[in-house]
């Protein structure tokens, strides 16, 4: 198994990224019916966040390509805490303390499962 790769950060960071130009570009749109979809279509953002996913799919194609799935996979479950740590501090939603917990369990699993020896 290869080492875990600081790039590979990339995938929660972009998938990050993704999620919020996402939730700008559904900001921007608004709620209307009708011309909703072509302004989200049309949206920097909407077009921001397709980049961000194109990027984060080639790493993590590159991630999958050198790890076994089970040691992958909870790379990308960084991202829930990093989405609700900025969705706090840019759009100042709530934070309640349970969401705190769970994002501590989040890191404590993926701590675990990152620093788990192989079965031989």
């Amino acid at each position: 198994m290869s080492a875990i790769r600081p790039v590979w950060l990339a995938v929660p960071l972009l998938n990050t990224a993704q999620q919020i130009l996402l939730k700008r570009s559904a900001e921007e749109a608004g709620g209307g019916h009708g011309e909703w979809l072509v302004q989200i279509l049309s949206s920097h953002w909407f077009l921001a966040a397709i980049v961000a996913e194109v990027a984060c799919f080639v790493i993590w194609m590159t991630v999958l390509s050198e790890l076994d799935v089970s040691k992958a996979f909870p790379l990308s479950a960084i991202s829930y805490v990093f989405i609700m740590s900025i969705a706090w501090f840019v759009f100042g939603e709530p934070l309640p303390l349970l969401q705190l917990a769970g994002s501590g369990l989040i890191l404590i699993g993926i701590w675990c499962i990152a620093t788990a020896a192989p079965a031989d």
